[in-house]
């Protein structure tokens, strides 16, 4: 007779099987840790450059402010060292998609830098807006580095007459 094993909690609580999902420590998910030193010194280092570290496709996330007006929602963006017109917005009533690349411009070898924070390279960031906006209406602007995107409100109250004609 074969010995069952008892369900675990996770098999409880959604009627899944334990064996639905891939196990985290099945040697799938990249590098172990090196081990590096000895005694108290000893410390475990995991290398994140590894090809399995990194996204196919890395993008950066625009960081954004998102305030409204009365009549108005207004999205400002940092995008400075991008041309504006290598700037895309798609925007429909209710998400605004903001993407673009920052080309850097490389003057030092990768070798002499001391230290590097600044992103280059494309960058997105895809918005829900909180009403929905006039998309034939809106507006974007670029000063000093500031893309600023003006989208109108709907104004759900408004109200207009019909005539019925005959046929």
């Amino acid at each position: 007779m074969a010995l069952m094993k008892k369900p675990g909690f996770f098999s409880r609580l959604t009627g899944h099987s334990d064996n639905d999902y891939p196990d985290f420590f099945d040697g799938t998910g990249g590098q172990p840790a090196v081990f590096e030193g000895e005694g108290e010194e000893r410390r475990a280092h995991i290398n994140t450059r590894d090809e399995a570290w990194s996204a196919e496709d890395p993008k950066g996330e625009l960081a954004v402010d998102i305030y409204q007006t009365p009549d108005a929602i207004v999205v400002k963006a940092l995008v400075a060292g991008v041309q504006p017109t290598s700037i895309d917005i798609a925007l429909t009533r209710e998400m605004l998609t903001i993407s673009g690349t920052r080309e850097d411009e490389r003057e030092v070898e990768e070798d002499n830098y001391f230290q590097r924070e600044l992103y280059w390279g494309s960058f997105s960031r895809t918005i829900l807006l909180p009403e929905e906006v006039d998309v034939d209406i809106a507006e974007a602007s670029e000063k000093h580095g500031i893309l600023m995107i003006r989208l109108p409100k709907i104004n759900k109250k408004r109200q207009t007459k019909l005539k019925v004609r005959s046929r």
